[in-house]
């Protein structure tokens, strides 16, 4: 190897050779501190994991929504019968079924606007919603709507929120 040229060619690929085997082996290898976010059209962004400070997973205003209002009226209700002072039981359950104590005992509720409507087999239909600082139980005898004039409305306390 007496060519000048040939040695600093033969040195400038051994010395080469080894840090392209290094940038290789980095992009085969995911970095280990980041996340990859791929995006439904298909692109890719990367993050390094010591610049994020919380990641959070959001659902629909509407759904989140409907999950707290929900929250607010399942458990055991106390309220009023409309007639006297006598009172009875009305549970709701998280998952949108009902109980009473008075009447036909099953039935269905879910949250509309701001209010739990409630339909019972028997016919009857309940709402309970905040008036004020508390909340009232009001009652459609069956054949009407809640669209209706109600046929009572008494007072109704959570006794056990759920």
């Amino acid at each position: 190897m007496r060519n000048p040229a040939l040695r600093l060619f033969v040195l400038a690929v051994l010395v080469t050779i080894p840090l392209l085997a290094q940038n290789i082996k980095s992009q085969s290898q995911p970095d280990q501190n980041a996340i990859v976010i791929t995006f439904k059209d298909g692109h890719q962004q990367t993050f390094d994991l010591g610049d994020v400070a919380k990641i959070e997973f959001k659902t629909s205003t509407s759904q989140a929504s409907q999950r707290s209002e929900r929250a607010v009226f399942a458990g055991k209700w106390k309220v009023g019968t409309g007639v006297g002072s006598g009172t009875f039981y009305i549970t709701l359950a998280s998952d949108g079924t009902a109980t009473k104590t008075m009447g036909s005992a099953h039935g269905k509720w879910e949250v509309v606007g701001a209010e739990a409507r409630i339909s019972w087999d028997d016919g009857w239909h309940d709402v309970i919603r905040r008036a004020g600082n508390h909340y009232e139980k009001v009652a459609y005898e069956p054949g009407r709507s809640f669209s209706d004039p109600p046929s009572n409305v008494t007072e109704a306390t959570n006794t056990q929120p759920l």
